[in-house]
């Protein structure tokens, strides 16, 4: 019987000839932010751990209240900056060197195809768009693994999607995503991983696949994978000069007799643009049946969308154009080296003129932490990743999702609106 690759990855890591139901594997690279990982560094020293078991293959990313919005936030960023003092950790990631961790990461290269990886964080499951199995772990898990470099799995099953037919105008991998959640619901993939492939898929830029993958978790998934090709090589060549070649993933593939709970084929034809609904990213509705959600504000960024071909869909809509009067627009570049380039590119001389607001790279009001909280009944559109009740301030807000063009389009006239009627 065959394996898939996630499989494949998971049997190499533990060091085993065949797979039992759980595996304790070697772990590559292991991180965690500056809400996770204070909990994992209490966890440490409360079971009296002595060593970190590689100071290079840990990472800390201060991500989410950055720059710190209170007392607390800055608290447990010096935790983290003494935990790694005293560990030798010279990956710690503070305001004026760091980034939304699960696009930071990668402009750092610390992991490649095929790689084993854990994270404190949910959306840790985008790093599958790249070839790795990539599991989001607790705090205490995270914890053990900085000790020992292992961790236990119970070996997940997949489900492969198969994404087929010609892309229409205006849809990207964040639709694509959209509307497989609101295909299969939030739970449809519950502790499974989420194959993509397909012709589409081939045919999406890197940038897209990070986007597809990091929204798995939405599906309940453990994890989500894309299988590594020439266009993968080539965006990791951006960021390290080791470069890898073509026969370094050659054997990163499922076999043909792998086995899967499910195959899914959609074809993308037909699709319209997608926005998920309130409260659930499932809840999802083409773009054209929501043309009277009128909207307080606009928030364009995050580890799902905060990326530099993002800025440059935004920017293409707001040239020449003024945010609606009234609403507010919330730019948040994923990193400082997005944001450079953004600059570099006249982008953020655009969204100014255009009357946006630019934050620092943050995870900000994503998860209701801090630049675009919501109050009671007020009504945004996002590019981030959930919409749960309260998810970005007032439990009595309401959150909707979409890709980066239509929250420039819908920005303009402050009403969810499909890009077509602005261009």
């Amino acid at each position: 019987m065959g394996l898939t690759l996630i499989e494949k990855i998971l049997l190499r890591a533990s060091r085993k000839k065949q797979f039992t139901d759980f595996v304790y594997a070697k772990v590559d690279f292991c991180f965690g932010n500056d809400i996770t990982a204070p909990l994992a560094v209490k966890q440490f020293y409360n079971a009296h751990f002595k060593r970190v078991f590689n100071p290079r293959k840990v990472a800390f990313v201060c991500d989410h209240f950055v720059p710190a919005r209170d007392l607390k936030a800055s608290n447990n960023v010096k935790i983290l900056r003494d935990f790694s003092r005293k560990f030798g950790i010279k990956n710690f990631f503070d305001i004026n060197n760091c980034g939304i961790e699960h696009v930071f990461l990668l402009e750092k290269a610390f992991f490649k195809p095929g790689d084993l990886i854990v994270g404190a964080d949910s959306h840790t499951c985008t790093f599958g768009a790249i070839g790795c199995a990539s599991f989001g772990v607790g705090s205490t898990d995270l914890a053990g693994v900085m000790s020992e470099g292992k961790c236990w799995f119970k070996v997940p099953s997949t489900i492969k999607f198969i994404y087929k037919g010609k892309i229409p105008p205006w849809i990207y991998g964040k639709d694509l995503i959209l509307y497989t959640i609101g295909k299969i619901g939030v739970d449809g993939a519950l502790y499974k991983v989420m194959e993509f492939s397909g012709p589409v898929i081939k045919h999406l830029d890197m940038e897209q696949r990070l986007t597809i993958t990091n929204m798995a978790i939405e599906a309940g998934a453990k994890t989500a994978i894309i299988e590594p090709d020439e266009k993968t090589l080539k965006y990791l060549g951006r960021f390290t000069k080791k470069r890898l070649k073509i026969d370094d993933i050659r054997d990163l593939r499922s076999d043909k007799s792998a086995q899967y709970d499910d195959i899914i084929e959609i074809d993308v034809s037909k699709i319209e643009p997608q926005v998920a609904c309130p409260h659930l990213p499932s809840n999802t509705k083409p773009v054209s049946k929501l043309k009277k959600v009128v909207l307080n504000q606009v928030v364009i960024g995050s580890c799902t969308n905060g990326r530099i071909s993002d800025l440059r869909q935004a920017a293409f809509i707001f040239r020449r154009k003024k945010v609606k009067k009234g609403l507010r627009v919330i730019i948040i570049p994923a990193t400082p080296f997005i944001f450079r380039q953004a600059e570099k590119e006249g982008l953020i001389r655009i969204f100014l003129e255009a009357g946006c607001v630019i934050c620092p790279p943050t995870c900000g009001p994503c998860l209701g932490g801090h630049c675009g909280i919501l109050d009671d009944k007020e009504i945004a559109l996002s590019t981030t990743n959930r919409n749960f009740i309260g998810r970005m301030g007032s439990p009595k807000s309401f959150v909707y999702l979409s890709s980066p063009v239509v929250a420039a389009a819908s920005a303009i006239t402050g009403r969810i609106t499909h890009p077509r009627e602005i261009n």
